[in-house]
């Protein structure tokens, strides 16, 4: 296991666009394992996505545990993931490993589908709402080249500077 470089803002990697997974094999789960330890490493994230470490493959993991009034599926693996439906939109703060030193308002939609692979190469269906369904969207803008910062309400009124941020140990 390894903990990866997390890139930042404003490396132009950041920007490009994900390829699909074409095979589930061990390199690919060893793989995630690093991605897991490097996710788990940061402060309080909930997800990473692969471009996040310069790997430019459609693989994100998001772990979100459960809150008060609301569930989640705990820790997920997601390859390839498709948003197949949304409802319903709602304003949110975000953060990211990639921008550390920044939050922002962003609007998401408030429940979405989503069929994705497993790093087993099993295909699952879920359907996700609230914290979880913000999450799952934030990461998977990851793969499309998008940081939430693209996705600003307003970027004279909605970004904020993080009082407290601690950079994991390299």
């Amino acid at each position: 296991m390894a903990r990866l470089e997390i890139l930042t803002y404003p490396d132009p990697r950041l920007k490009q666009e994900s390829h699909p997974v074409e095979a589930i094999d061990d390199a690919l789960r060893a793989f995630i394992v690093d991605l897991e330890e490097t996710m788990r490493a940061g402060p309080g994230g909930v997800g990473i996505a692969a471009p996040q470490v310069g790997r430019l493959e459609r693989v994100v993991i998001v772990d979100v545990p459960p809150r008060k009034k609301s569930s989640s599926h705990g820790r997920q693996v997601l390859i390839n993931p498709e948003i197949t439906a949304w409802d319903g939109m709602a304003i949110g703060r975000e953060g990211c490993m990639s921008v550390p030193d920044y939050t922002g308002n962003v609007i998401r939609a408030e429940r979405i589908g989503l069929s994705a692979l497993d790093e087993h190469g099993a295909s699952h269906e879920f359907e996700m709402h609230g914290f979880e369904a913000r999450a799952v969207q934030h990461e998977l803008d990851h793969l499309d080249g998008f940081l939430f910062l693209d996705r600003l309400v307003s970027r004279r009124n909605d970004l904020f500077r993080r009082k407290v941020y601690q950079a994991p140990p390299k």
